[in-house]
């Protein structure tokens, strides 16, 4: 029997989960804190109080993490930055290390037979990489990138899924001081092109197809129009599927580049030499490319994995991800803190509704992330993976990608009872990390992201850019991270980076959402801010208004826009919704859709319309695409306002370019 929820008083959630009496001793934050307390000379006995030092004393806290964490690098520590604000902040100017290191590097209780990376792919099958058979991989790969004339500074491009191969190409080209750059394979020739064509990759890594459940998806064409569309190849490596055959001529193959071995290469490189590039989802224009430093996101996953997640030898770390997604970069850093990184590659609700629990049961994992989305769909149809699985391995379920829901919260309690931590989390790719998220010191409370994250200065600035608690404000962090980006490749006077982050509002970083911090320090996400739907002076973040629509039966996704009236005026508010299988979107559900907007939002959100589709678009990593149907609902033309190959359907954006609103 599932614990009830514990509520402390009528005006405070639910608490849904809490740390143990024991916390501060038996987790790696709590000792963190013992530490930071000796050494700062302050008291640190709450969370509160050890997230405020975190972001008063930036250099003190940072000072502690590399400290901490045992980072190796050469040179000197101090200063810890310089600069005279946060665009023109540099981390640990006078320090040389190495991300790949760090993560290859023996820990003293893990012994070199235990898995590092296990693999489970609905093409390549189950794969295992012990940590010594892990290092000879990375050795060999290096040794055969080093024979195509890969060095310092070159760019390798990736077009593979999420497998062990993935995560050794990684590492070797970080040892080698290359710069890493990945596009999953569901990626259309457009997107890749889009991308990668701005970095001028030396080689590519790639595969000529890739499986999702059932199916077999075919990319060789792609690929031979990928490689037709970056001049600056010198090199392409194709890893077989599992017949082993490669159809595409002149390449190489991953046996090619195994084929001699080679001692493990980790060049100490500058704290902010690129490790990797990330890219924007590519809603506006051509995707932003983000350079990520070693050190900056050794660093912050160091502190994200290691004291907030509480990970180390001994877990088994899963999060559901593409390799064109910023989370699958979180994971690898596992290894970081020398836990067993779990990798799918596949479908994850075909040829069985249940395929990541039981792969979760199969590999004994003990953190399971994955997207809002995907909890949410499983809470709807029913799902009840502790029944039919087990899960009891699982001490962390996490969630992000979107908002999760109350609804999601507390179905999540209802499966996995008070023992398991539900950790939502929100950040981006800009961070390569989360900004807010769960701590093993604070309670979870229902429908709520738990604190900020140490050293995120996250705070919520009104429109007059004042701090604001316990009312939604644009989420600004106003003193700076190491991850924050290096700089935008091509972009050498730094004038796109600073445009993109820091021109909104002078002083701090503007980071896109709304967000509520509560007195409790907990936090509310509602919403991409520029996306807001402002009737007659009340604003409310789209995710608000989908936690009530798509709450409702009936309804499978909804999509909301609001088109403003350039007069002042209140617009239209338009709502799109896809009914659930074997549903309409008649006159009674539409009549419950605006009963349940006007009782649980506000009179002034009822849709002015409500319309039936498709489909909602979607990034590959599974983000609604609202600025961009608001754009082609005003007569934008589809693929002006988003590359349609970063879409899991491009013809759910299309279908709007059709209506006349």
């Amino acid at each position: 029997m599932t614990p009830a929820a514990m509520t402390p008083d009528a005006m405070t959630p639910a608490v849904l989960w809490r740390p143990a009496p024991d916390a501060r001793s038996t987790t790696a934050m709590g000792r963190f804190a013992d530490r930071c307390e000796v050494r700062s000379g302050r008291r640190l006995d709450t969370y509160d109080a050890l997230w405020n030092w975190s972001v008063q004393d930036i250099d003190g806290f940072w000072a502690q993490v590399l400290e901490s964490f045992d980072v190796i690098g050469d040179g000197s520590a101090t200063p810890v930055r310089t600069g005279t604000d946060m665009f023109t902040t540099r981390w640990f100017p006078e320090l040389s290390l190495n991300y790949a290191e760090h993560a290859l590097r023996h820990r003293a209780d893990v012994v070199d037979d235990a898995p590092a990376v296990i693999g489970d792919s609905q093409l390549w099958g189950a794969q295992s990489l012990t940590w010594a058979e892990l290092r000879l991989q990375v050795g060999a790969v290096q040794a055969g990138l080093r024979r195509m004339g890969v060095v310092r500074g070159d760019v390798v491009g990736a077009y593979l899924p999420n497998l062990p191969q993935t995560m050794v190409a990684f590492l070797a080209c970080a040892g080698l001081g290359a710069t890493w750059a990945s596009c999953a394979p569901e990626f259309g020739v457009r997107a890749v092109i889009d991308r990668l064509g701005q970095l001028d990759p030396k080689v590519l890594l790639a595969v000529e197809g890739y499986g999702y459940g059932d199916k077999s998806i075919d990319r060789r064409q792609d690929l031979a129009e990928i490689r037709a569309g970056l001049p600056s190849l010198r090199h392409t490596v194709v890893l077989p599927g599992p017949d082993g055959a490669v159809a595409a001529d002149a390449v190489s193959t991953w046996s090619d580049l195994l084929a001699e071995p080679g001692e493990v290469a980790t060049e100490r490189v500058p704290f902010a030499h690129p490790l990797y590039v990330l890219f924007s989802s590519g809603t506006t224009g051509l995707p932003k490319p983000i350079v990520h430093g070693h050190g900056g996101i050794l660093l912050e996953h160091l502190k994200a994995l290691g004291l907030h997640a509480d990970l180390g030898p001994g877990d088994r770390f899963f999060w559901f991800s593409t390799t064109g997604w910023m989370m699958w970069n979180l994971l690898v850093s596992g290894l970081c803190v020398g836990t067993t990184v779990v990798c799918f590659d596949g479908d994850p609700v075909r040829p069985d509704p249940s395929t990541l629990w039981a792969m979760a049961e199969r590999s004994a994992v003990t953190y399971f992330g994955t997207s809002a989305s995907y909890l949410m769909a499983e809470q709807r149809r029913g799902s009840t993976p502790t029944t039919d699985h087990d899960l009891s391995a699982v001490r962390v379920v996490g969630s992000t990608g979107s908002p999760l829901p109350d609804a999601g919260f507390r179905w999540l309690h209802e499966q996995f009872g008070t023992g398991v931590q539900i950790a939502s989390l929100s950040g981006g790719t800009d961070v390569c990390s989360a900004v807010v998220g769960a701590a093993p010191l604070v309670p979870v409370w229902s429908g709520e992201i738990s604190c900020r994250y140490l050293g995120a200065a996250v705070t919520a600035f009104d429109t007059a850019a004042r701090p604001v608690i316990g009312a939604q404000g644009e989420l600004v962090i106003t003193e700076p991270m190491p991850s924050m980006p290096v700089a935008f490749a091509g972009d050498p006077e730094r004038r796109r980076l600073r445009g993109a982050y820091y021109d909104q509002i002078p002083g701090v970083w503007a980071h896109g959402d709304w967000i509520t911090i509560t007195e409790r320090g907990s936090c509310i996400i509602s919403g991409r801010s520029d996306a807001t739907l402002n009737r007659g002076g009340v604003r409310l973040g789209t995710s608000e208004f989908y936690t009530v629509v798509e709450a409702i039966d009936g309804v499978a996704d909804s999509l909301v826009v609001h088109l403003e009236d350039p007069d002042g005026g209140p617009g239209r508010l338009l709502l799109f919704v896809v009914a659930d299988e074997g549903a309409t979107l008649d006159d009674e559900l539409r009549s419950t859709i605006t009963s349940a907007v006007r009782a649980e939002l506000s009179p002034r959100h009822v849709p002015d319309d409500i319309v039936q589709v498709a489909g909602v678009p979607r990034t590959l990593s599974g983000k609604k695409v609202e600025v961009p149907v608001k754009d082609v609902l005003r007569g934008a033309d589809p693929s002006e306002v988003v590359s349609l190959d970063s879409l899991v359907d491009p013809a759910a954006l299309l279908q709007f370019a059709d209506m006349t609103m």
